[in-house]
């Protein structure tokens, strides 16, 4: 049995817009652990099912998707951004 996460997309750190927030995310947990290369020392994947993003309109979309295809699935809620509220004057005490 295959196992996602189904998340909403962050807004870009980067960026001041938010462009396709509304967008939910639907991705493939890893079966294994990534087995560790003793050549290089680096992370491999065998599981190219980990590299798959699929992209919906709406979480009852990502859900149906999930539903349809026997897809175990967890959804992640967004997390709200904390504003720290204060006036220009709080700069100069």
């Amino acid at each position: 049995m295959s196992a996602a996460r189904i998340y909403q997309r962050p807004k870009n750190a980067t960026q001041s817009g938010r462009a396709r927030t509304d967008q939910w995310v639907l991705d493939y947990l890893p079966r294994e652990a990534t087995p560790v290369d003793p050549l290089t020392g680096w992370n491999g994947l065998a599981d190219t099912r980990a590299e798959v993003k699929l992209h919906f309109p709406t979480l009852d979309a990502a859900r149906a998707y999930a539903d349809k295809h026997g897809i175990d699935y967890v959804v992640v809620p967004a997390s709200r951004p904390k504003l720290k509220l204060q006036a220009y004057a709080d700069n100069f005490r």
